[in-house]
């Protein structure tokens, strides 16, 4: 039986982050099949472990992990993966970078809830048409989600206002200073890992120092 196909969303925006999620998910993907995380760093220790069939990941043009060297990385565990950029910088230079990574596009920020979705839907069709171990995955689960699911809302979420916690920032957690190490967003929550503690801590019990 051929595996789920994962999805990997790196955005350091929420909102963008969970309409994808919610696009993916009117597609007919499920909720544990798409995996969302708010910086590279994070990606990297998630998805090496994840093993997602597509990336779709800002540039994070200032990050020494940059969206590319992070689809490189995982590129190394998952040969098949298949890569989506978002950028608030596009030039020629960029395009052509991005094309010679084989990216299937490269949005330019800020963009339209309907832009995405409409990304999305012909990145999905290549999928389906051009890889001949996920064309019967991908046309069955679209298939399926025609008939029976509505096609999510086009406008981003609202998101109620949370903490804006990023890797090595200091917090503060049940009284004591620690120094948080990655944060991921799953179904439902976000959740940070602090360095030296094992458990991954809600977004709401911590607080920014």
């Amino acid at each position: 039986m051929t595996e789920p196909l994962k999805f990997l969303v790196v955005d350091p925006l929420a909102g963008v982050q969970t309409f994808a999620r919610q696009l993916l998910q009117g597609q007919g993907f499920t909720a544990d099949s798409i995996l969302c995380c708010a910086d590279p760093d994070s990606a990297l220790a998630q998805g090496l472990l994840f093993k997602p069939d597509f990336l779709i990941t800002d540039w994070f043009p200032k990050s020494s992990l940059t969206g590319l060297r992070l689809f490189q990385r995982l590129k190394e565990v998952q040969p098949r993966l298949h890569l989506s950029l978002l950028s608030f910088d596009v030039s020629p230079a960029h395009e052509l970078e991005a094309e010679a990574h084989g990216a299937h596009f490269l949005l330019k920020k800020p963009f339209t809830a309907e832009q995405l979705k409409a990304q999305m839907a012909r990145s999905l069709e290549a999928l389906a048409k051009n890889s001949p171990g996920l064309h019967g995955q991908v046309r069955d689960v679209m298939s399926q989600a025609r008939q029976s699911r509505p096609m999510p809302r086009v406008d981003l979420p609202v998101i109620p206002p949370q903490p804006v916690i990023k890797p090595g920032d200091s917090v503060r957690y049940n009284g004591q200073r620690h120094v948080a190490q990655y944060v991921v967003h799953r179904p439902g929550e976000t959740v940070v890992q602090l360095k030296g503690v094992p458990a991954l801590i809600p977004l709401d019990k911590l607080q920014p120092l």
